[in-house]
């Protein structure tokens, strides 16, 4: 078994009797056996047969869970999601800026992710905002899109914020107004800093009240947060690379993991404080399952969120005019995702024959589903 072949799911199969005990509410189990059952017979799934006459060879196919949480699932979401952000994008320069709450804070985003989260999302905003509004920085209106992370390497506890903001925004009058520098320069870090933790302290503190102790709210103040941003991207191209990466991640994928034995999880992990040296780093599986359930979203919680001249109201009225202004970026051409290729011909598209439910085919696929139902496609 070459390493390719180990999978969250494995972990999950071989321990499905005890899911729930690793699990802080039913919410996380029920995600844990859907990601368990992802693409076997447990969901059913569909023949495909090949429409090109010289091939015509039928697959067997099980369906996915399409769970947000699910390694498997990704794939096809994140490519529907970045060509649809494609067509937003403007001949602008853009920033990386990613907001990280302090490890104090973890055990509230345990009992309390919801509240923790949707601060954190409040709270970027309203930096980039204020900060873009002001004359000192900018004075215009800006954009965001935000992703939510909530992992580390390691798989422990480490919310963090990546965020794309554009260069510049609109003035008052309607008019594009570039960032200081052409461009190349955003907004200072440690002041960005400073007002994201006396902000995000006085909305929890809000929130919280008398919840917490004065000691907590006092405690939070010890240490600087970390604000970082990054210079511009080398252009959109690589704003597309960077939405690839982090949009639809995940707290570990399935290649990270090198090794299922005794009981136990050995997957890769980068140590950043090394230069992002890489070390194999071995959990139980009890370990492993309850580190992964921390990662878990509130059902219904949006990790992906547009704000400002990004959001959906000004992408319908702004941004087509800001591209015939600013000019739109040339991008490598990718091809629409709206057939299945055939794997074993790759040029043929697939055409679903049948459909069935946990019940259904293998037998050893019903005499090959009955000679392609008796009928040529």
């Amino acid at each position: 078994m070459s390493y390719l072949d180990y999978e969250v799911a494995h972990v999950l199969e071989r321990n499905r009797e005890h899911l729930a005990h690793y699990c802080a509410n039913s919410w996380q189990a029920r995600t844990l056996h859907a990601l368990r059952k992802c693409r076997t017979a447990a969901l059913g799934g569909h023949i495909d047969c090949c429409n090109n006459p010289v091939c015509q060879k039928l697959h067997l196919s099980y369906n996915s869970c399409r769970n947000r949480h699910c390694p498997k699932c990704q794939g096809h979401k994140k490519e529907e999601w970045i060509q649809a952000r494609e067509a937003d994008l403007l001949k602008i320069s853009y920033f990386h800026v990613v907001f990280t709450l302090p490890c104090e804070l973890n055990q509230l985003c345990l009992y309390q992710p919801k509240l923790v989260y949707n601060l954190l999302f409040k709270t970027a905003w309203s930096i980039i905002q204020d900060f873009g509004a002001n004359p000192k920085f900018l004075g215009a209106k800006m954009g965001m899109i935000a992703i939510l992370h909530t992992w580390g390497q390691n798989l422990s506890l480490h919310p963090h914020l990546h965020c794309i903001v554009p260069g510049g925004g609109i003035t008052k009058s309607g008019k594009w107004k570039s960032a200081k520098n052409k461009g190349k320069y955003l907004f200072p870090v440690k002041a960005m800093s400073k007002v994201f933790r006396a902000r995000f302290v006085a909305r929890l503190r809000k929130e919280l009240g008398r919840q917490q102790s004065p000691s907590f709210y006092e405690g939070l103040f010890k240490h600087n947060w970390v604000v970082y941003c990054k210079r511009p991207f080398f252009g959109p191209s690589q704003v597309i690379e960077y939405l690839g990466r982090y949009t639809h991640k995940i707290a570990i994928s399935n290649h990270r993991i090198k090794s299922l034995e005794d009981g136990n999880v050995r997957f890769m992990v980068k140590e950043y404080r090394h230069g992002g040296k890489k070390s194999i780093l071995g959990l139980s599986d009890a370990e492993f399952i309850r580190r992964f359930s921390l990662h878990i979203l509130p059902k219904g919680f949006t990790r992906i969120r547009h704000y400002g001249i990004l959001s959906s109201y000004y992408k319908r009225t702004i941004i087509p005019e800001l591209q015939e202004d600013l000019g739109r970026p040339k991008l490598a051409e990718t091809e629409p995702l709206l057939h299945r290729k055939c794997p074993a011909c790759k040029k043929g598209n697939l055409v679903t024959i049948l459909t069935f439910t946990a019940r259904g085919p293998p037998h050893h696929w019903q005499e090959h589903i009955k000679k392609q139902l008796n009928r040529p496609l």
